[in-house]
């Protein structure tokens, strides 16, 4: 497959991700997107279901093989499971964690908030008792 066309399979992943549209992303999953692959601006497929809150589209991308534990963007955004975390989508959150997501992985390349950080900003304390049941350690800022 060209560059080309692997640059706009993700593209279109990522929209159909952001979009909830979980036939469209089985139908590019199957043509051949990576379900790890950014778009031109950074953003993962999964970041963008994370974000949305779609634990099901979250759940095909994982099983397709994207990495819980990627960080989407140029610096903008974060990890799946911040997002997740920070809007209160607890069954996305419980998706990213059983597929290996880390509870205590911070954004800005270890340099930003944790997962349990934007749950307790949230404030989302069911999305926070999933996290610390899954072991995330509060830090100062969630204490």
């Amino acid at each position: 497959m060209n560059q080309r066309r692997r640059k706009k399979l993700s593209k279109n992943l990522v929209v159909a991700a952001m979009l909830g549209d979980t036939s469209r992303v089985r139908t590019l999953l199957r043509t051949g997107a990576h379900p790890g692959a950014a778009n031109s601006e950074g953003t993962t497929p999964l970041y963008a279901a994370s974000v949305q809150g779609v634990a099901d589209i979250a759940r095909l991308l994982l099983t397709a093989g994207a990495s819980p534990d990627t960080e989407s963007g140029h610096g903008a955004e974060g990890t799946p499971l911040c997002a997740a975390a920070s809007w209160g989508h607890t069954e996305t959150v419980r998706e990213l964690l059983a597929h290996g997501a880390d509870p205590n992985l911070r954004e800005d390349q270890g340099a930003g908030h944790s997962p349990l950080d934007w749950a307790v900003r949230g404030p989302y304390p069911e999305t926070a008792e999933l996290l610390l049941a899954a072991g995330a350690a509060p830090h100062e800022e969630t204490t």
